[in-house]
Formats: structure tokens, C-alpha cells, sequence
């Protein structure tokens, strides 16, 4: 089996397991969408997996993903350009690259980094499309807004020009205990339809990998973001 043959089968395994999570939690599976993660991959699996009709990738690193877009861009028809998600932590210096070339930012977690992406987004594309990090887990290891401080940071970022905040993005501490799992993912959920209470129109939750993916599905994912399912192991 070549490559291009691997990564088919495994999207299709992926698109199946998420199929059967979603009907076992009485969810349309339609309603949740599937996020290629391909940071680290070279542009050759990608294209292997645009061939096999997937159509929205991400990417962490601005110069790699910058060098991918291009190159899916020259080989897309003008009616099959993916949509590109940057799912990585920001920085100050990067943020106009993403803002110009991105659709979706699911890693915001401070207000002045969402300043500036609203600053930079082109006027001629439609506005950014963004989710804020909660650090779900409290892990001080990683990004993303303490649960106690998103509040005032989503409704903060809700009113910014040229962005529209769709919602809330986490990667909780890793754990093989299901029960674990959902309890995390379920902080999450339970946060988005608290600011949807105080009047903001979320829609997303990006939640879920190549390991838990059932869990956040049963949660009420929209979106998760796979990598190493389809793509396998990075070096």
C-alpha cells in the first residue's frame, strides 16, 4: 500500500469512528466536522488527503503552514481551496501572517492577541473566524485562559471588528479514563452555554483528538482536530 493509499484508508477510519460516536450520542453526525491536523506532515500527505475529500487543515506554525498553503493553493481548483485553520499558540509577530491567511484561530487566550488579529484581517476577506483556548485542566504547562477569566475576555473579543468569536477550544490532560475525559470535555461545553446564556452566539466546540475523540463527541463537539490517526506518528 503506498501512501497516498494509507492516508485514505485512515481518514475514512477516522470519518467512520466519528459517525459511530456521534449516533451513539443520539447526535447528528453531520454536525461535527473534521479537522486534518497536518503540522509536521509534508505537503505531499496533504495532498493525499485533500484527494480523499478532506477540505480544512491545521497547522501551528506560521512559516511551515505558510509554505503548504501556497502549494495546495497553485494545485486547487479556484472551487476547492481548503480552508485553513491555525490551531497552534500565538505570537505578537506572527499574527499578521495568520490573520491574512487563515480562516479560523482556535488558540486565542489574551485580548491584546485578538486586537491585533482584528487590526490586521484584511478588509476584502470575510471576517477571522475564532475560538478562545481554556486551559480546561489547569495545567500550567499550557495555553489557554483560566476558566474564571473567560468571561470577560469572550465578551471582549465578541465586540472586536473584522473577527467573529464562534467559540471555545481545549486540549485537556491527557488520560485513558473515559470518565475523565468527558468530565473535562463537559467543563468545556458547560462554559460555552454559560456565555450563551449572557447573550453571545456560540456555535463551536473544538475539542477532541486522535485518542478521544468519542468522549468529546458525546460532549457536544462541532469539531475535532486529528492528526496522528490519519497522518501516524510525527518524527
Amino acid at each position: 500500500m503506498n501512501r497516498q493509499q494509507q492516508i485514505a484508508e485512515q481518514l475514512q477510519a477516522v470519518r467512520s469512528r466519528i459517525i459511530a460516536a456521534a449516533r451513539a450520542a443520539d447526535r447528528d453526525p453531520a454536525r461535527v466536522r473534521l479537522l486534518a491536523v497536518s503540522k509536521g506532515f509534508p505537503v505531499e500527505d496533504l495532498r493525499a488527503a485533500q484527494a480523499a475529500g478532506q477540505d480544512c487543515f491545521g497547522e501551528s506554525y506560521l512559516n511551515e503552514a505558510l509554505t503548504k498553503i501556497a502549494a495546495l493553493s497553485d494545485s486547487a481548483p479556484e472551487w476547492h481551496f481548503p480552508e485553513w485553520h491555525f490551531i497552534g499558540p500565538l505570537q505578537s509577530n506572527k499574527t499578521r501572517g495568520i490573520a491574512e491567511h487563515f480562516s479560523w484561530v482556535h488558540s486565542v487566550d489574551r485580548l491584546k492577541l485578538a486586537q491585533r488579529l482584528s487590526e490586521q484581517r484584511p478588509a476584502a476577506l470575510p471576517p477571522l473566524n475564532v475560538c478562545i483556548q481554556v486551559n480546561i485542566s489547569g495545567e500550567g504547562s499550557k495555553s489557554g485562559v483560566a476558566p474564571g477569566e473567560l468571561d470577560p475576555l469572550a465578551h471582549a473579543v465578541a465586540v472586536l471588528p473584522r473577527l467573529r468569536l464562534r467559540g471555545l477550544m481545549a486540549i485537556p490532560a491527557p488520560t485513558e479514563d473515559g470518565a475523565a475525559q468527558r468530565a473535562a470535555f463537559g467543563r468545556l461545553r458547560a462554559a460555552l452555554e454559560h456565555l450563551n446564556t449572557q447573550g453571545l452566539a456560540l456555535d463551536t466546540l473544538s475539542m477532541g483528538m486522535s485518542d478521544d475523540l468519542e468522549a468529546a463527541i458525546a460532549e457536544g463537539a462541532t469539531l475535532v482536530r486529528i492528526g496522528s490517526a490519519i497522518f501516524g506518528a510525527r518524527d
